[in-house]
């Protein structure tokens, strides 16, 4: 009996002792993580400077001077959609804007010059990201171009070159792919969904549903997403500020003034062939990523733009 007495004693003894413990730490716990004076006042802070909304779509919306059907609410939340996404993808949308900077303004004098609307110019941004990217299916470079149809509009395509990667080439190309199927559909819209789904598909579609209007079709989610991303794309890297981003010019990626000089024989080495010009090879392919190999096979003697960068703005270790 006595045995027992103390054996609940000492249980007694137990609990009181892990009350008072537990009963510490809370207090503890609530000293570092609870509430403290001004801590509303700085949640009330950063709510006002950091907020997310909903994004107020701006009225007339064109691709390619090509009116956008506003007043369809189907069409309204496909367009809302992508510009939630695009927005509120902030560091994307940053890292697009810095590299329009670099690349734009080699892209729009080629679109001008072959009569294609500036708008053509963030169909490769929704393309590529601006980057010399492989899709799984095949397609490469900028303007996201399939072996065969770079061969088909007069591109060089082999493991020893590749201008699909040639950015002002591989341009050249969209341009007449886009103007060929402009001319096919009577409408740039649909040229830029048959970018995206080919010429073959989109003319299923068509014969298919009866309609001859981007918006009129039931497309499949990429195609049917792409010109409305397109869309938001041009209007955000457009207008930056009014959707929350603000880049100064020194954010913002710079081209590099280069000099060509053109070789109509085999190179047997690009590192020494980018030592003569004050460079390395990682530097010559850089701005050369077409050259896909070590050396330039060049077995016929064909004539090659090689792009070399001014001396004074890489470091060149020696």
């Amino acid at each position: 009996m006595r045995v027992i007495k103390k054996i609940l004693m000492l249980l007694g003894v137990v609990f009181v002792i892990s009350t008072l413990v537990f009963a510490v730490q809370q207090k503890d716990a609530a000293s570092v993580s609870g509430p403290q004076a001004g801590d509303n006042e700085e949640v009330k802070n950063v709510a006002e400077e950091y907020t997310i909304s909903a994004i107020d779509i701006p009225e007339n919306l064109n691709f390619a001077g090509e009116t956008v059907p506003q007043d369809d609410p189907e069409i309204m939340e496909r367009i809302d959609r992508e510009f939630l996404v695009n927005t509120y993808w902030q560091s994307n949308a940053v890292l697009l804007m810095k590299r329009a900077h670099k690349y734009f303004p080699i892209i729009e004098p080629i679109l001008e010059k072959n009569g294609i609307p500036d708008d053509f110019k963030y169909l490769a941004v929704a393309e590529s990201g601006l980057q010399n990217v492989v899709s799984p299916a095949g397609a490469t470079g900028f303007w996201q171009i399939m072996k065969a149809t770079g061969r088909e509009y007069g591109l060089e395509v082999n493991s020893n070159v590749d201008e699909r990667y040639h950015l002002a080439k591989s341009t050249e190309v969209a341009c007449r792919y886009l103007k060929k199927y402009k001319e096919a559909y009577g409408s740039w819209t649909l040229a830029a969904a048959s970018y995206n789904a080919g010429p073959a598909a989109i003319k299923r579609y068509m014969n298919i549903q009866q309609v001859d209007d981007y918006y009129d079709l039931l497309l499949g989610q990429e195609t049917g997403r792409y010109v409305f991303r397109i869309l938001a794309i041009k209007e955000i890297l457009s207008n930056p500020e009014k959707y929350g981003y603000v880049l100064e010019e020194d954010d913002l990626y710079q081209g590099i003034p280069t000099f060509n000089v053109e070789v109509d024989t085999a190179v047997t080495n690009f590192a020494n062939f980018a030592e003569e010009y004050g460079i390395n090879y990682k530097i010559l392919k850089r701005h050369n990523p077409w050259l896909r190999e070590p050396h330039l096979n060049n077995a016929s003697r064909k004539k090659y733009a090689i792009e070399i960068p001014n001396k004074g703005f890489y470091r060149v270790s020696r």
